[in-house]
């Protein structure tokens, strides 16, 4: 099957000549294949949103809300079918697949209520006779590149709210897992929304580019690596565009001794072997504190020793593949360097999968990892956990300080004291308190600091209306 782009309405073939394969991580099966679309056709589809833009701008804001509500009715009803697909071309298993198109829903959730997010402000008499009204207002068309580890989750943290607001919208989804969103347009389609409001582009690196450096996109939502995002965060403020680019993390979990043992050790290991460490909120490396480390190394090694390694289709599988052949290489190479830097190597997910089919790695264990070790400071986004052992709650927040990423960061403590120290002095954006991965619902925003987030307004939540409105004051007086 080869896959389509969608643009002014309709579903149409790439006129490029290069293709990729979308293959099954689980099993090595092609599923499809997607086009390597060319410049000239994002222009086209940007053309098309640019002139649905007026129209849609003028659409009541109620009216535009009915189109969410119908897409989310359609999704619903078509909500297993998505999530294997889902999990057939990224290898999460079904239940993580599930999550993530739940998560996306709840953004569409939010989205719906925009005829109230969306209300300006007014007051009477801020001078004599004289009356101001702020409204938001929608500013043209907008563009998100998403990444490969959540296919319905990420792209619907943008454009539902950015058509919601009224404005015109381009995907450029992962050309990895192409085929969620080619389902969820398919959905998009029979909503029956005006000729193009919205449009999906498949490509690489030369949509990326043309979408931060075109002149009619407005503004630009990226997820993924760090670098790509100060690139994409560079690139579209050179041209004017506003940008909200969310990069990578190394997110570090504080592990205190009066910490609850079952729960704790059973948040952890999910934490940073759920969608097998391949999300920006996985928890890659334990800081445990004082006696901590006596305490739950041990129940920890033991839970991740039973962890099941699997195709995502299977009812009792725990943890997938990783995403393609040269991801589980950069893995590999991320444990040979800690074994070559000196850490102790305590679970070697290597064995037993050095020559199966699918690009599966079992849960790995360093310990005794220092921060200044490549495997202690780069993100490694695989099932590959570190543990460090500190002498104080304020080592830990040291630590987590001097790293140049501050995506999350999480700690476990039964004592509201301690918690509320760490809270209050560290950096990174999203917090937990005894939970693993400190993911805000919709209608919280999302995104991190420092070096993992570039730009002013985050994802999701109230930033999302404001990133995609402008608001315009009106002062008047009448004689």
């Amino acid at each position: 099957m080869i896959l389509s782009n969608y643009i002014n309405g309709e579903f149409c073939h790439s006129d490029s000549k290069d293709f990729l394969e979308v293959i099954n991580p689980a099993t090595e099966e092609v599923l499809s294949k997607v086009p390597l679309s060319s410049a000239a056709e994002l222009d086209k589809a940007v053309q098309a949103a640019n002139d649905a833009f007026p129209a849609w701008r003028r659409t009541p804001v109620v009216e535009r809300a009915k189109y969410l509500f119908k897409f989310k009715s359609l999704v619903e009803e078509n909500f297993d079918e998505i999530a294997k697909i889902l999990s057939l071309e990224h290898g999460k298993n079904l239940l993580e697949a599930k999550g993530d198109l739940r998560r996306g829903i709840d953004n569409i959730d939010v989205a719906c209520g925009m005829p109230s997010l969306m209300q300006g402000e007014n007051l009477e008499d801020v001078g004599r006779n004289i009356d101001c009204v702020s409204t938001r207002r929608a500013m043209g068309v907008f563009a998100a590149i998403t990444p490969f580890n959540f296919p319905a989750m990420v792209p619907l943290w943008f454009m539902p709210y950015a058509i919601a607001t009224g404005n015109t919208f381009i995907l450029k989804p992962s050309e990895r897992v192409p085929m969620t969103q080619q389902k969820l347009f398919e959905l998009w389609h029979q909503v029956g929304l005006p000729k193009g409001v919205i449009n999906l582009v498949n490509g690489g690196k030369e949509i990326v580019t043309g979408i931060c450096e075109h002149p009619l996109i407005k503004g630009v939502s990226f997820v993924g690596s760090s670098p790509v995002a100060k690139y994409v965060y560079e690139t579209s403020a050179k041209t004017g565009k506003r940008v909200q680019a969310l990069g990578g993390a190394k997110n570090f979990l504080v592990v205190m001794p009066d910490a609850d043992l079952e729960q704790t050790v059973n948040i952890l290991v999910e934490s940073c072997y759920g969608c097998a460490g391949e999300r920006c909120l996985a928890g890659s490396t334990l800081v445990f504190v004082g006696d901590a480390y006596e305490k739950f190394k041990e129940p920890i090694i033991n839970r991740v020793k039973n962890l099941k390694v699997g195709n995502g289709l299977e009812a009792d599988t725990d943890m997938g593949p990783v995403i393609s052949k040269q991801h589980k290489e950069k893995v590999l190479s991320y444990i040979e360097q800690g074994i070559s830097e000196g850490a102790e190597l305590i679970v070697d997910g290597r064995i037993g999968y050095e020559n199966t089919k699918g690009y599966f790695l079992g849960a790995t264990v360093f310990d005794m990892v220092k921060p200044d070790m490549v495997i202690g400071k780069e993100e490694i986004f695989g099932p590959v956990l570190c543990l460090m052992k500190v002498d104080t709650l304020q080592d830990a927040i040291d630590i987590i300080e001097n790293h140049p990423l501050a995506n999350t960061t999480s700690i476990f403590t039964t004592s509201g004291k301690t918690a509320r120290d760490f809270t209050y002095n560290v950096e990174p954006s999203m917090v937990g308190i005894n939970i693993g991965v400190a993911a805000p619902m919709s209608y919280f925003n999302f995104g991190g600091a420092k070096g993992s987030f570039f730009g002013d307004l985050k994802a999701h939540g109230k930033h999302s209306i404001e990133f995609y409105t402008d608001r315009k004051v009106v002062i008047s007086r009448w004689f």
